[in-house]
């Protein structure tokens, strides 16, 4: 009898994955949910925010509310191409459970509005969920890409986990992209930011007009994200936020979470002029130096995120879960006592 709690997702759960036998056809956007698309009920989205014309995507946006993740559809008004970017793949670490429930919404908007995948797109190895790329590619096809600082992540987090066998050039992913490279989405132009500082594989994608700035600045009331894991800085963040606040003032600024302070509404769109005027953390800590010694402070109190040592191993490999092992479970590997100074809930 299950215990007074949270139901478990609706949706596809991992052990029936299977990788897609050589030569096999691709989900596309019309056959990616059961029933093909003329079925599909098409799921509200958190929220939208619409195209300004040409060269500018329509955004939109499914707040995952256990994580605090924001998750991205950004899709080409002119063609229809789309990208996803920072999917969720739903883990519970109480039960050990995975799921697809959050990932599949995302593919039945998609199927419903008839667009096409054309990116899978991480802004970074997350240290709060596992990353839905690699289902997302087996069910579209879409090629998956993150920051080619992920090697320097993998190779960190290979030592931590005692991983040999990782492989740490990146090639889990199908692009891995440097500062300054260009993608498209339809008729759209899009390039790459390096942002590091919360990690060092951290990128923003300009698209358009909007930009997806992950954990760097959050929504005003929330300040900036944390920069005290293995490989943060919060040096370099500061340096990446002044990168972003440097886009023109009108630019769409999309945050990678929102943890509805105060019991507010979830909220993920601003302006570099908005930040630069009411940021709680850059109004009160307008230098370098200043913002520096508020984050390293501020970082000290903070637990570790709740699924940090889960979501790595999966994330540095490309959102793979481990191989089964002979008895035919997966099992995840948790380093003790590796943050030994870290606060406690």
């Amino acid at each position: 009898m299950r215990r007074a709690g949270t139901a478990p997702p609706a949706g596809r759960f991992h052990p029936a994955w299977r990788e897609p036998r050589k030569g096999a056809r691709m989900a596309g956007p019309v056959d990616s949910v059961p029933g093909g698309g003329a079925s599909v009920s098409q799921p509200a989205p958190t929220g939208q925010s619409a195209s300004r014309g040409a060269g500018s995507p329509d955004v939109f946006v499914f707040h995952d509310a256990r994580t605090g993740s924001l998750q991205y559809i950004v899709a080409d008004p002119a063609s229809g191409a789309a990208a996803i970017i920072d999917p969720v793949l739903d883990f519970d670490e109480r039960s050990g459970s995975t799921a697809t429930a959050s990932t599949d919404r995302l593919l039945d908007f998609i199927a419903a509005r008839g667009l096409r995948v054309e990116w899978i797109l991480d802004t970074h190895p997350h240290a709060d969920h596992f990353s839905a790329a690699h289902y997302l590619k087996l069910r579209t096809g879409a090629p998956m890409a993150i920051g080619a600082g992920v090697r320097a992540v993998q190779a960190l987090w290979r030592d931590i986990y005692n991983w040999p066998g990782l492989a740490v050039d990146g090639s889990q992913w199908d692009r891995l992209f440097a500062p300054g490279d260009s993608l498209r989405i339809g008729g759209i132009e899009g390039r790459v930011i390096a942002s590091p500082g919360h990690t060092l594989a951290s990128v923003t994608y300009l698209i358009g007009d909007a930009a997806f700035v992950h954990d760097t600045i959050f929504m005003p009331d929330a300040g900036t994200a944390r920069a005290d894991f293995p490989g943060g800085s919060a040096g370099a963040l500061w340096d990446s936020i002044q990168d972003i606040l440097s886009l023109p003032d009108d630019t769409r600024l999309f945050t990678g979470h929102d943890y509805c302070p105060e019991g507010r509404a979830p909220q993920w769109e601003s302006t570099p002029a908005t930040q630069r005027a009411t940021n709680t953390h850059l109004t009160q800590c307008p230098t370098r130096e200043a913002f520096v010694a508020m984050r390293t402070a501020r970082d000290r109190t903070l637990p570790m995120p709740n699924r940090i040592l889960q979501a790595l191993q999966v994330n540095i490999n490309g959102g793979r879960l481990p191989e089964p092992e002979a008895n035919g479970r997966r099992y995840l590997k948790i380093p003790l006592d590796l943050f030994p100074d870290a606060a406690w809930d």
